[in-house]
């Protein structure tokens, strides 16, 4: 979990919000803007996020568990097939290594 988040995100959106404000409040604005940005930040800190950098790394392992996965199924599904194949009764051999 991480709290940290681009600044420039966040000016950004406050900047926008306070840009919307209408002009007959515009000396307004500066106080606004920073108060919309502090009242962002405050809610996404509370947010359980993580970085794209955590999330990346997340999904690659991800990615390597599947493929691990899906070559155990293929292993599994050869040998049942090799089990389905042998008489029945016969010695299956040695276990495979």
């Amino acid at each position: 979990m991480s709290s940290s988040f681009d600044p420039r995100f966040l000016e950004d959106l406050a900047k926008r919000l306070s840009d919307a404000i209408p002009p007959q409040l515009a000396a307004f604005r500066n106080d606004v803007e920073a108060n919309f940005k502090s009242v962002l930040q405050a809610g996404l800190a509370k947010l359980d996020l993580v970085t794209r950098q955590e999330f990346d790394v997340q999904a690659g392992v991800l990615a390597r568990t599947r493929e691990k996965l899906t070559a155990l199924e293929q292993r599994l599904a050869a040998l049942e097939k090799g089990a389905a194949g042998a008489a029945p009764g016969a010695d299956p051999g040695p276990p495979a290594t």
